[in-house]
């Protein structure tokens, strides 16, 4: 997986590029779609690569320029919660006399509800969820993905936590630090690290069954080889290993590979 920060606007905007397909998080202010599509271009992506755009919430510098990008393939991915503000923004570039703002059309939409984003992201290739973070907007929801990395949108900056502590900000902060955090990445800010990101230790000893299930259910699943090393942590020959042993001795259990897999390593 990749992330790229575009810089073509004052808000910041991110595409993800995931193992089956690429998400653009936020868009930027009415106009900045020549800029989109320059930056676009200077990292050799088409347009049309990109499969869906999630929008943080529906205020006009970050969905300004959705509706354009949508016209040329991506599909606009919306939380249930978001709903009610699609075409909020509508109203404030109507009342700039030489806006360039395309409003987005409801067909070019697609709903889905909180719940049914770890599957939706999936289907790119991409391990995480979407949290409803309300407090910058009832609207506001956040990315959260599995390795650590966050965006968050809009949301009130985790340095100013103390300052909302029992409120509707306090409450989002408090649901997506139990996600435990790594990178948040804002709308409007740079970056906050909160820890490195590191890959995962070589499995111990005593967790090697445990881990050799997890591989033989993810086999079962037809997982690649190179996500489940991704996944699990383990080293690509341990994988293949127990691939080749779990294919080829059906009747055989955990213990029964791990066996084989000592004796050939003898």
């Amino acid at each position: 997986m990749k992330i790229h920060e575009l810089k073509y606007s004052n808000t910041n905007t991110y595409l993800i590029e995931g193992e089956n397909g690429c998400l653009l998080f936020d868009t930027g202010w009415a106009g900045t779609f020549p800029a989109f599509l320059r930056a676009m271009g200077e990292l050799s992506i088409p347009v049309q690569r990109i499969n869906a755009i999630l929008i943080s919430h529906f205020h006009p510098d970050h969905c300004g320029i959705a509706g354009e990008i949508a016209s040329l393939g991506p599909v606009i991915t919306a939380a249930e919660v978001q709903r009610g503000m699609l075409h909020a923004a509508d109203a404030v570039f109507a009342k700039e006399k030489h806006s360039r703002f395309v409003p987005v059309r409801d067909d070019q939409v697609r709903f889905i509800s909180i719940p049914e984003s770890r599957h939706f992201l999936g289907t790119l290739g991409i391990d995480g969820e979407i949290l409803h973070t309300p407090g910058h907007s009832d609207d506001s929801i956040s990315l959260c993905l599995d390795n650590g990395v966050f965006f968050v949108g809009d949301l009130n900056p985790l340095y100013e936590l103390e300052l909302h502590r029992g409120t509707q900000i306090g409450e989002s902060w408090r649901r997506l630090l139990e996600k435990n955090p790594g990178i948040i990445y804002y709308g409007h800010a740079r970056p906050a690290v909160l820890k490195e990101q590191k890959a995962e230790e070589p499995p111990r000893r005593d967790d090697l069954e445990l881990l050799t299930g997890r591989i033989m259910k993810y086999i079962d699943r037809g997982v690649s080889l190179e996500r489940i090393a991704k996944k699990t942590g383990a080293s690509g020959e341990f994988i293949e290993d127990v691939a080749r042993m779990y294919l080829t001795h059906q009747n055989v259990g955990v213990r029964g590979i791990l066996d084989r897999i000592e004796i050939k390593g003898r």
